[in-house]
């Protein structure tokens, strides 16, 4: 969704997006329930945890110190080639990231990553006008189907659209 602005082999390379540090964890993607368990079957060593009516991947068994700042990558992360699901089984965070959907208290806001090495290189206001040029609409519909997905504010995340409706 974000190939107009991101290189994706800019992308590929960095990685970033795929590995999460214990204190990150609540940025790991959700799955619907049946791409989940389609998901396990294909790949045998990805373990999945339900969030609310969702999945999201299950890395705690991966860390091996108490490190904060210690990553672990997705199961779905080849070191080599990158992400290794097709377009279809990729969920909407990660095909959305470093954009996120968020309650932020009384409104419902798209905001920014701001760890992103590639999106930081850019003009904020190129990735404000590809939110407000239908990327933003096609986020709010899809945090409607599955509001799971709307993370708590964070402070620090740039808002780049407020909703017209809170959605949770």
């Amino acid at each position: 969704m974000l190939s107009s602005i991101l290189s994706k082999s800019k992308c590929a390379e960095c990685k970033f997006c795929c590995v999460f540090r214990r204190q990150s964890r609540w940025e790991t993607p959700l799955f619907p329930k049946e791409a989940a368990a389609s998901l396990s079957e294909k790949y045998k060593n990805a373990k999945f945890r339900p969030v609310g009516d969702m999945f999201t991947i299950d890395i705690d068994g991966e860390y091996k110190t108490d490190d904060p700042e210690e990553e672990a990558p997705c199961f779905f992360l080849d070191s080599e080639t990158g992400c290794m699901l097709s377009e279809d089984e990729k969920p909407v965070d990660c095909k959305i990231w470093p954009l996120r959907i968020m309650d932020k208290g009384d409104k419902t806001v798209i905001a920014l990553t701001p760890t992103c090495p590639e999106i930081n290189k850019l003009p904020a206001e190129t990735v404000r006008k590809l939110v407000e040029n239908g990327l933003g609409k096609v986020i709010e519909e899809e945090a409607e189907k599955n509001p799971d997905m709307i993370k708590e504010y964070r402070e620090g995340f740039p808002v780049l659209s407020e909703l017209d409706q809170q959605i949770i």
